[in-house]
């Protein structure tokens, strides 16, 4: 991605820098533009496929973000003559039309505090579910060697069920204690405790969903778990709550912000 940073109360350009799409590089471009300004707005063009990722973590780094539809940039973008990449022109212009229109003629993406809350626990319980996940997987590994036909028995879900650890566990301990069996155990004992984890955070979220946004519980098809993703994309973005459950349903549940520039007035954008 390349970045542009402007004053909004000048125009004056305040630096650019070129961040690389990932997870790294979305530290580099806040840990930027933090030391050039606390008050700040991001500007993304609205190109829905490119910068996703980027948009998503700055919403969850608590960043202000508006969407720049293509056709708002191209007075801006005509009127750099200078030479440069044509990459950082496109992110001057989508930074410059939002310092000529003003922040609030764009549509905006932000988290309230209490929005922010959810959306970190839902975040964190999401990462500890990949992480069971995995570790699952591992130890069904080890149980086909060791016990074939019980790994077998085991529907896909089943290890999440402490009963069933403890039906496992039982069955390891029967065995001779080699490396296998011993690393095995030590997996059950790591989803013991992340199985309490991830019940505790859904508990945790169905309360700070009902106390924040009970008629999304209402809504048919609307659990915790869904309503806390809903509104840890959506808050402070109303006019795209539709095009969020719509993702959401389909298994992706992000908001679609996408571009390259960034804007601010005494804030750098």
């Amino acid at each position: 991605h390349a970045l542009a940073a402007v004053d909004d109360g000048t125009g004056k350009v305040r630096g650019h820098r070129e961040i690389t799409a990932d997870d790294a590089g979305h530290l580099v471009a806040i840990r930027w533009v933090s030391g050039l300004d606390d008050d700040r707005v991001w500007a993304i063009e609205d190109c829905r496929h490119v910068s996703q990722r980027l948009e998503r973590a700055l919403i969850a780094a608590g960043e202000r973000v508006v969407r720049v539809p293509p056709e708002r940039m191209g007075a801006s973008r005509k009127g750099e003559r200078e030479r440069g990449k044509s990459d950082e022109i496109d992110a001057l212009a989508v930074a410059r039309a939002v310092v000529k229109d003003g922040v609030e003629g764009f549509p905006a993406a932000y988290l309230d505090h209490r929005a922010m809350e959810i959306r970190l626990i839902s975040d964190h319980r999401g990462d500890l579910v990949a992480d069971r996940t995995r570790v699952v997987n591992r130890l069904r590994w080890h149980l086909l060697v060791l016990c074939p036909e019980l790994e077998s028995s085991l529907k896909p879900k089943a290890l999440n069920n402490a009963r069933v650890l403890d039906r496992v566990d039982r069955r390891l301990r029967k065995l001779t204690g080699d490396a296998r069996v011993r690393i095995a155990r030590e997996l059950i004992t790591q989803l013991r405790a992340l199985n309490r984890q991830i019940d505790q955070l859904h508990r945790e979220l169905a309360e700070l969903v009902a106390a924040h946004r009970p008629s999304l519980l209402a809504e048919q098809g609307c659990g915790a778990l869904t309503a806390a993703i809903l509104i840890g994309h959506t808050s402070g973005n109303h006019q795209f709550r539709k095009e969020v459950l719509a993702d959401s349903q389909n298994g992706d549940g992000g908001v679609a912000l996408d571009g390259d520039g960034i804007v601010g007035n005494d804030r750098t954008t």
